[in-house]
C-alpha cells in the first residue's frame, strides 16, 4: 500500500507502559493453548502485536469486533481486555459463540447484535446487512479484520454508520483489507480485494476522520493480480492497515 504515502500521513510506533503491558498481555495469549498451530502459524503473517499497537489498544478499552469469523484476533482480544476492558462480537459470530463460549477465560466476552441479517441479495456475490443499533455508544475502538470487501454498497455503509454509532467521540476505527488496485473493474481475481482510496472515502463519508495508515501488511510481491487464495499469494496478500477517529 505504499502509494498512500502520498496522502502526507506518517505511521509511527511510540512505545508506553501501557504499550508494553499490552504487549506482554498479547504474548500470553498468543500462546494459549485455545489457538490451533495453523492460526499460530498465521502470526508471523498477520503481526498483531504490531497492528493492535498502530491501532492504540490499550487494556482498559472497550472494544467491538465486527465479524470475528473464526475467532482468530478474538482469542487475542478477549484475553487482553478481560481484567479491565470489555470485549464484544458482533454480526457473524455463531462460530466464537460455539467454539469459544464456554471456554476458560472467555466468560467475559459478549455477543451483540444477534438479530443482525447477513445476506445476499440473488444474484449477488456481495452480502448486504440490516441491523439496529450494536447497543453500544461508548465504545473505544471498533474492529474489523479482511471483511470490508465481502459487503456490496449498502452493507459497506451499514457496517460504517453501525461502527460510527458504537464508538465514543475520539474512538478508533480500525480496518484491514486485501488490497486491489485503484479504479480497477471488478473480475474474478479482484473479487476479494477492495480498493483502498475507495474504502477511505466511504468511511470518511460516513463522518470519520482518517488518522493514519500503516505498511505493515505491505507486500512487494504480490502483483495485486491474482485471487487471494491463490496458492502465489495465498497467506502473502498485500493489505491495507487504515485507522479512523470518530471526530471529538
Amino acid at each position: 500500500m505504499k502509494p498512500l504515502i502520498a496522502l502526507g500521513l506518517a505511521c509511527c510506533f511510540v512505545f508506553t507502559p501501557a504499550h508494553a503491558n499490552v504487549e506482554e498481555k498479547l504474548k500470553a495469549a498468543m500462546s494459549s493453548d485455545i489457538r490451533s498451530q495453523a492460526e499460530v502459524e498465521r502470526d508471523r503473517n498477520r503481526k498483531p502485536i504490531e497492528t493492535l499497537s498502530f491501532f492504540g489498544l490499550e487494556d482498559d478499552m472497550t472494544v467491538i469486533e465486527l465479524i470475528p469469523g473464526g475467532g482468530w484476533y478474538t482469542k487475542l482480544l478477549v484475553p487482553v481486555l478481560a481484567e479491565k476492558g470489555t470485549y464484544y462480537g458482533a454480526i457473524g459470530t455463531s462460530r466464537i459463540e460455539t467454539a469459544l463460549a464456554t471456554a476458560p477465560g472467555f466468560e467475559r466476552m459478549n455477543i451483540i447484535a444477534k438479530d443482525a441479517r447477513l445476506y445476499r441479495e440473488e444474484g449477488s456475490r456481495f452480502y448486504s446487512l440490516e441491523l439496529g443499533s450494536l447497543g453500544v455508544t461508548d465504545a473505544d475502538m471498533v474492529v474489523t479484520f479482511r471483511n470490508y470487501h465481502n459487503f456490496g454498497d449498502q452493507g459497506r455503509a451499514a457496517m460504517n454508520k453501525a461502527a460510527f454509532d458504537a464508538l465514543k467521540p475520539g474512538g478508533i476505527y480500525a480496518v484491514v483489507d486485501h488490497t486491489a488496485r485503484h479504479m480497477e473493474p471488478m473480475n474474478d481475481s479482484n473479487r476479494r480485494r477492495f480498493d483502498p482510496v475507495k474504502a477511505i472515502k466511504e468511511i470518511q463519508d460516513a463522518g470519520f476522520v482518517l488518522v493514519d495508515f500503516a505498511d505493515l501488511h505491505y507486500k512487494e510481491d504480490d502483483e495485486l493480480e491474482y485471487e487471494v487464495g491463490a496458492r502465489s499469494v495465498s497467506g502473502n496478500t498485500d493489505r491495507w492497515t487504515l485507522k479512523f477517529m470518530k471526530p471529538e
